[in-house]
């Protein structure tokens, strides 16, 4: 083979394994839905169990049920009759992934399994077989063809059984409601997690952290302000410690290119009045998207009455990594 035939029969396989999973669409019908209901309906946990590839599926399966709502682990079947097989609860589920439905590993246990009358849930690729027919429901994933040229290694089997492992765990995620909220709480080190859980309140500065002046003080006690707490802005509060502006390094530049006498004015003369502000408990991300839309680097914290009670910038935002 050279460079055309590789390109060709990659094509091929991926058009093999693209048809295996449309076909699944026409299957989608009631022993799906009692698959689902069964699996919606679990007081324990979904336990997952397959040989070879199909066991490498399962244990994708089980990841993405138990990150979306629906706790679930993979256990060897082989292990499982040396002594695992006691980490499944009369309370749990059972779902097992075999294409032939002979896997002779899974065949051992499922008499313990129906002894404790824990519910069994197949994705098979042959519905007359023995697991087929000892299930509770048996969702089709059979092929036609796998995409190996000796139509041997599992290949459009394994993509088919994974699309339906994920049509299971979609629709179930579906019915419970889940929400962003949930999904970041099962991800909290992602980048979805922290855009989730992150409040501006777990980043900002506080206290003698905040850069601060009156609005009667000088330009240069603003800047020395700036320079020492390093977040290229310093709030203005009025007489009523209220914050009334800001004076960032933007403002700076735009006083040095003016006429202004930069030793003797006041900050109130060349402060930006009304500046964006949020409030305590707001996300972090949407300080981040208030920044972006704004073209600004900087933001206060105020309550509902004007008062500061943190300051950040968009360095700290990439620090905790929400940027």
């Amino acid at each position: 083979m050279k460079g055309d035939s590789f390109i060709r029969f990659g094509r091929g396989v991926i058009e093999l394994e693209a048809a295996a999973v449309s076909a699944l669409g026409e299957r989608i019908g009631a022993d799906f839905a009692r698959a689902c209901e069964m699996l919606r309906d679990c007081g324990g946990r979904v336990v997952v169990v397959g040989m070879g590839k199909s066991g490498h599926i399962g244990g994708k399966i089980a990841a993405t049920l138990a990150s979306t709502g629906t706790p679930a682990f993979f256990v060897h079947p082989g292990e499982a009759s040396h002594g695992d097989l006691g980490m499944i609860t009369p309370t749990d589920l059972v779902l097992a992934l075999s294409n032939s439905g002979e896997t002779p590993e899974i065949l051992t246990i499922l008499p313990l399994i129906k002894r404790m009358g824990v519910g069994l849930i197949s994705l098979c690729g042959n519905r007359d077989s023995t697991l087929a027919r000892q299930s509770d429901v048996c969702v089709d994933v059979g092929v036609d063809k796998e995409a190996c040229p000796m139509n041997l290694a599992p290949t459009s089997s394994t993509t088919a059984a994974l699309a339906m492992g994920d049509a299971l765990a979609m629709a179930v995620f579906e019915s419970r409601g889940f929400t962003e909220q949930d999904f970041a709480r099962s991800h909290p080190g992602g980048a979805l997690g922290r855009r989730l859980l992150l409040y501006v309140d777990d980043i900002m500065h506080r206290d003698q952290q905040i850069p601060l002046v009156r609005e009667d003080d000088p330009l240069r006690k603003a800047l020395v302000e700036m320079s020492s707490k390093g977040l290229g802005m310093t709030g203005v509060m009025d007489a009523e410690g209220r914050l009334c502006g800001v004076f960032t390094d933007g403002d700076l530049r735009r006083t040095l290119n003016s006429e202004a006498d930069i030793y003797a004015c006041r900050i109130a003369g060349v402060m930006t009045r009304g500046p964006k502000t949020v409030r305590p408990g707001t996300l972090a991300a949407e300080a981040v998207r208030l920044m972006k839309t704004s073209s600004i680097n900087g933001l206060f914290v105020v309550d509902a009455q004007g008062m500061v009670h943190g300051a950040l910038n968009m360095h700290d935002l990439l620090r905790a990594g929400v940027v």
